[in-house]
């Protein structure tokens, strides 16, 4: 496993492109310099020592040098003892509405991405517990199998969408079996977050709840919106906004916050009900229910020990550099030998 001291230095990778433009604006500025001095042939012929392709070797070398001195500084480690660990915490199952009315703006920016910085917040707060996402619109679909790598969590988080899933709906039901699935047999505690609007739910969420609730899983919900409603954006395939959804009478559709199925939800399955509003996600009252769940002891294998590997990008850099020295910006003697074009005198 690969991970990097101090990922920050990456941002220097961005001079590249400002490198790059210098390099390309100098040599127009010279081709016009020599432009203004005469003919282009005459001066190759006064000149034949000057290359063309040296200058640009040696940027490369260069700009190659500089990118390694990057990676360097950002210091490359790697795992290399593998041990059991032992921590104490609880299976946790992240269940994200990602249906069309989640684009919705009565919370902003929308409920769907305050729900991801819900998430994200969420996972920067666990210590020890194991973590899975599941999606869920018409169908639900497993994004994320139980882990404590929080890192992959919030990578797989930032992929969310609604075009993640191929068919529209609101199977509360189907998603809650799914995370009850999910777990497996371990004897650690458990629990299910629902994030949701619980607007036009396709099937028997409650009943769902309940038979997670019986399994020992207990069921929170998140209701993200507001009751008053808010109209649904519909976006063009260049992420522009073209208006709002209407239904068959042409007229615009109003999605709701459902509080009261899932409130219902969550008492059914032994849980709490929060709502989000643009001033919280109503994340800290469930932290604080869930973190009241009694931790069980999980093992899991991870890296304890990782080697610095920062000296071989640096080295290789010096090496380059070095190299670029060591290259004159003339032509090689051996190359005014070879005269393709009959341009020697007298010929």
């Amino acid at each position: 496993m690969i991970r990097f001291a101090h990922p920050e230095y990456f941002y220097l990778l961005l001079l590249v492109f400002f490198f790059l433009f210098a390099f390309w604006f100098y040599n127009n500025w010279k081709k016009r310099a020599i432009k203004r001095f005469g003919d282009k042939k005459t001066i190759a012929l006064l000149m034949p020592q000057v290359s063309n392709g040296k200058p640009k070797f040696k940027f490369a070398l260069i700009l190659i040098a500089f990118v390694l001195l990057v990676v360097g500084i950002t210091d490359p480690q790697v795992g290399s003892k593998l041990e059991k660990v032992k921590r104490e915490g609880i299976d946790l199952m992240l269940v994200l509405d990602v249906s069309n009315s989640m684009l919705a703006e009565d919370i902003k920016p929308n409920r769907l991405e305050r729900s991801k910085m819900a998430i994200s917040s969420l996972i920067d707060k666990l210590q020890g517990d194991r973590l899975g996402i599941i999606i869920f619109a018409g169908n639900a679909y497993k994004q994320l199998p139980l882990t404590t790598d929080y890192s992959a969590a919030k990578l797989f988080l930032s992929a969310v969408s609604t075009d993640i899933v191929p068919t529209q709906g609101t199977a509360i039901g189907e998603a809650i079996d799914m995370a009850a699935g999910s777990f497996g047999d371990t004897e650690h505690n458990k629990a299910i977050i629902i994030i949701t609007d619980g607007e036009n739910h396709e099937d028997d969420a409650i009943s769902a709840a309940k038979k997670a609730a019986e399994q020992g899983i207990k069921v929170f919900t998140i209701g993200m919106g507001l009751p008053e409603g808010s109209p649904i954006p519909v976006y063009n395939n260049y992420g522009n906004r073209t208006g709002f959804k209407k239904d068959r009478q042409g007229k615009t559709v109003i999605t709701k916050l459902n509080e009261d199925m899932l409130r219902q939800i969550a008492a059914a399955g032994d849980g709490a009900y929060a709502r989000a509003n643009n001033a919280s996600t109503g994340l800290r009252k469930l932290f604080n229910e869930i973190s009241q769940i009694e931790k069980g002891e999980i093992e899991s294998k991870q890296f304890t020990d990782y080697e610095d590997r920062f000296q071989i990008y640096l080295a290789l850099a010096l090496l380059l550099l070095i190299f670029e020295l060591l290259i004159a910006r003339r032509k090689a003697s051996w190359a005014n030998k070879f005269d393709f074009f009959g341009k020697q005198e007298g010929k």
